[in-house]
């Protein structure tokens, strides 16, 4: 693979597509990193309604089930037992639905890393890998959260080296831990560029910040757009 892939221009990326599990563990992936932030970008134009709209969706639904499990645990008259639970109750639904919908997020980005249609509807399509989701959201915080303890340096690596866990999960069907491994073994080859990449994203999406957070409503689905464009290059995306 060279670099010449991941700069292929929007209209020629419909062709199927190029990493392989087995490729991605062994390394034999490349990019420049000005190359998939070119993409990217190109990439977000169609990206940024079905986000949106999605994350629109989400927060409201999320907000209106909060509410309402307030008012069913008690309302105004909350014993102290019941003002504990609700806290407790809305964060675990509130980890019950954010990793299938994180997956939707990806998705977005894998999907369009190739041309294929998306949808606001995908930020919901995912929930029946709840299981190995949350298994490895779960995972992935601890062990994250041991390595930040050790010297905070096993943490980031762990923190970059797991970016890739969730989609291998819905796209490639693997299991928690395999997916976790897969992802982690495949970055390990490359680790430093793709921890370049990321500081190089955020540089972007924080100086977007600047005026008046305007700016993010591009580089939000910019950072989408990349995601999938290196799962492309990586891992390659089953067609359709």
């Amino acid at each position: 693979m060279n670099n010449e892939t991941t700069n292929t221009p929007v209209s020629q990326s419909n062709e199927m597509v190029r990493g392989s599990l087995a490729g991605a563990v062994a390394g034999d992936y490349d990019f420049t990193i000005g190359g998939v932030i070119q993409e990217a970008w190109a990439r977000t134009s169609g990206l940024k309604g079905p986000f949106w709209g999605g994350a629109l969706l989400l927060f409201v639904g999320l907000a209106a089930v909060s509410f309402m499990l307030g008012l069913v645990l008690g309302g105004g008259h909350m014993s102290e037992g019941g003002a504990m639970l609700v806290p407790m109750l809305s964060q675990l639904l509130v980890m019950i639905v954010l990793y299938p919908c994180m997956a939707g997020i990806f998705m977005m980005g894998v999907r369009r890393s190739v041309g294929q249609p998306i949808s606001f509807q995908m930020l919901f399509g995912y929930f029946p890998y709840l299981v190995p989701l949350v298994i490895a959201g779960i995972l992935m915080t601890i062990l994250m959260m041991l390595g930040f303890v050790l010297l905070i340096i096993p943490g980031i690596y762990l923190a970059v080296a797991y970016g890739f866990t969730i989609p291998l999960i819905v796209e490639k069907n693997l299991g928690a831990w395999e997916a976790m491994e897969t992802s982690r073994k495949a970055v390990t080859r490359h680790w430093f560029k793709i921890f370049f990449l990321y500081l190089v994203m955020t540089l972007i999406f924080i100086i977007s910040a600047i005026p008046l957070g305007l700016g993010i409503i591009w580089t939000y689905p910019m950072f989408v757009a990349m995601i999938g464009v290196m799962y492309r290059e990586m891992f390659g995306v089953t067609a359709e």
